[in-house]
C-alpha cells in the first residue's frame, strides 16, 4: 500500500470535496474548545492529542481531510495517519486561511 499526503488550499478543497455527496471525512484536529468557537461545516472534532487513540473512528476507505488553526497540527496529524497506513490523506492547513477567503464557519 502506498500512502499519499497532499496539501489542499481552501479553493482546492471546495473544488474537490465541496460538491454534495463527495465522499470524505473532514477532521478538525484542534481542541474541543477551539472547535466550539467555530469550525468548518461538516467537520468532526478529533483533537490531535487523541487522534492516535481514535483511529477506529477514521475510515480507511475514503479520503480524510485534516485542518487546525494555522496548519501545524494538521500536518502532524497527516503524518500520523500516513504512518498508520491511511492511503488518502489531505492537509487543508488552518482555519485562519479558510476564514480569510470568506468561506463559511459554523
Amino acid at each position: 500500500m502506498i500512502s499519499t499526503q497532499q496539501r489542499l488550499s481552501p479553493a482546492q478543497y471546495q473544488a474537490e470535496f465541496g460538491r454534495p455527496k463527495a465522499p470524505h471525512l473532514l477532521v478538525d484536529v484542534r481542541t474541543s474548545g477551539e472547535f466550539r468557537e467555530g469550525h468548518i461545516p461538516g467537520a468532526v472534532n478529533i483533537d490531535l492529542q487523541r487522534i492516535a487513540q481514535r483511529l477506529d473512528e477514521i475510515p480507511r476507505d475514503k479520503p480524510v481531510v485534516l485542518y487546525c488553526r494555522s496548519g501545524s497540527r494538521s500536518a502532524t496529524a497527516a503524518n500520523l495517519l500516513a504512518r498508520a497506513g491511511y492511503e488518502q490523506v489531505y492537509d487543508l492547513g488552518g482555519i485562519i486561511a479558510w476564514r480569510a477567503q470568506g468561506l463559511p464557519v459554523r
